[in-house]
């Protein structure tokens, strides 16, 4: 992958030195410069196995572009994790070398003081070399470890190639029609690996433009709160052509533009994944000029694995598997995935799959369109036998701009209930016109009969979300049991405890 996205940059460094390369708040790096910038990083991160946890900025791609040019194994630590996460996946990874812009924050988790700082591209990087240590092995042709939580709370290590990065990024640049004029924005984290790609392989692959400007100045703080203007003004600022969101933060753009806001005319191409999105925020976004394509995908299989396209597009649905990947369904209704998969988890035995089964669940159209509908794991069955994909009926009910997040439960019970997370300004009635559209777009099975109102969001700092955002059913239900109990008892509609 490196020889293709460094050949890239030479010819783009002969053919146009003077367009920026990346971008973030402090500045610009020119295809010209871009070069001898990674050289010379490469020339002092010269460990093996090497982690990083620097916030998004053009320094972080200089970074993992300079390990790639080493022939070094990547892995990035996402800001978002945990101290415990943080932890394990450090001792599960065992890195010669930590890279962090956040040194106080490492130097507890490794326990010890920096061993010197270096300077890339106007940001100040802290360097922890760490003491050999007993390593797992790596699958064959590992570059690049990058840690999901998946639905646990302890990370795992998807060891990926740079082969299978390399098709992944050749198909996504393809199918986003991606060229010289474009300009990118991550609003995701870089160690997202779906961002790393689309964020910054791609635009270097294309020769146009990445921007990467730090979260907390596009408006995150933590891991999931955003400031809504700071968010649209950053997309005036950097003026992308295309970018990356996952529901909520597309469900957030569409409420500031239901209030007034402007988006930039910049926009031809805005990706939506990491999460099931209901077909009517799809039709709320495209209703105010959004150019939205919802895809699908996961670490294990390189990140994008389908994605709709602008000649090829079929709201609902996820879109078609791209050039690399494969799919069919098991005869459980299982979606399994195959072509450029990962080689293992990090510390496994298990030889490198062929066929993934994703524990995630759908069905392919006539044309081979893939329609995501929830959670192997998650699906629950109602009293009257009923399966249930919890996902589902959550996209429903957060589609519109009455409800923020929702809850769905109804496991062996004679009906659904929910805990719904409101907009702050939304009155009572708002919210049961919002239950009642969800319901009348639902079969009878998956309705919502009653709901409780949160008092507090759920996010990972209240331990009611996971890392990734999602609710946290289980911590949900223990923690709203008594209101959820009386929901399944009455016959209201809802209750309040």
């Amino acid at each position: 992958m490196m020889r293709l996205v460094w050949e890239s940059i030479a010819a783009h460094a002969a053919n146009h030195s003077s367009q920026a390369a990346l971008v973030d708040e402090r500045g610009a790096l020119t295809y010209g410069e871009l070069p001898a910038t990674i050289a010379r990083a490469a020339s002092i991160f010269t460990a093996q196995r090497v982690a990083s946890m620097i916030d998004n900025s053009s320094a972080w791609a200089v970074v993992d572009l300079a390990l790639a040019r080493n022939e070094a194994v990547s892995i990035p630590i996402p800001q978002f994790f945990t101290d415990g996460q943080a932890h394990h996946l450090i001792d599960d990874a065992a890195p010669d070398l930590i890279i962090t812009d956040q040194p106080q924050r490492i130097a507890v988790l490794a326990g010890h003081l920096p061993t010197g700082s270096v300077q890339v591209a106007g940001r100040e990087l802290f360097l922890f070399s760490r003491p050999a240590a007993a390593q797992h092995p790596l699958p064959t042709g590992t570059c690049k470890i990058t840690y999901t939580s998946g639905t646990t709370g302890r990370p795992r290590g998807v060891c990926l190639s740079a082969q299978t990065i390399k098709a992944v990024t050749l198909s996504l640049a393809e199918a986003v029609d991606a060229g010289a004029d474009d300009r990118s924005l991550a609003l995701l984290p870089l160690s997202t690996l779906l961002e790393n790609i689309g964020g910054i392989y791609v635009p270097l692959l294309t020769g146009s433009t990445a921007a990467l400007p730090s979260l907390a100045s596009c408006g995150f703080a933590g891991s999931s709160v955003v400031r809504p203007g700071m968010l649209v003004a950053a997309l005036h600022q950097y003026l992308p052509s295309a970018t990356i969101l996952v529901p909520q933060l597309l469900k957030l753009l569409v409420e500031c533009l239901a209030a007034g806001a402007g988006l930039p005319d910049s926009l031809r191409f805005v990706a939506v994944g990491g999460a099931p999105c209901a077909l009517t925020l799809i039709e709320r976004a495209r209703g105010f000029g959004l150019p939205v394509y919802e895809g699908y995908g996961l670490s294990e299989a390189g990140s994008v694995v389908t994605l709709n396209r602008a000649e090829a597009q079929r709201p609902g649905s996820v879109g078609m598997p791209l050039p690399h990947a494969f799919v069919r369904i098991a005869g459980d209704g299982e979606i399994v995935v195959a072509g450029h998969l990962f080689g293992g988890y990090l510390g496994s035995a298990t030889t490198p799959p062929v066929e993934w089964p994703t524990g995630d669940l759908g069905h392919l159209d006539a044309e081979g369109y893939l329609y995501v509908t929830g959670r192997k794991k998650t699906a629950f069955a109602t009293a009257f036998g009923r399966n249930v994909s919890p996902e589902w009926v959550e996209g429903e009910l957060t589609a519109g701009p009455a409800v923020m997040q929702a809850a769905v439960f109804g496991e062996g019970r004679a009906r659904n209930v929910a805990v719904l997370v409101a907009h702050p300004a939304a009155r009572p009635e708002q919210i049961a016109a919002a239950v009642a559209a969800a319901n009348a777009r639902l079969p009878d099975y998956a309705r919502i009969a009653a709901w409780h109102l949160a008092d507090v969001s759920f996010s990972q700092a209240n331990r009611l979300a996971r890392s990734t955002g999602l609710p946290d059913r289980e911590a949900i239900a223990h923690h709203f049991a008594g209101a959820l109990e009386q929901l399944y008892a009455s016959e209201a509609s809802h209750v309040d405890v």
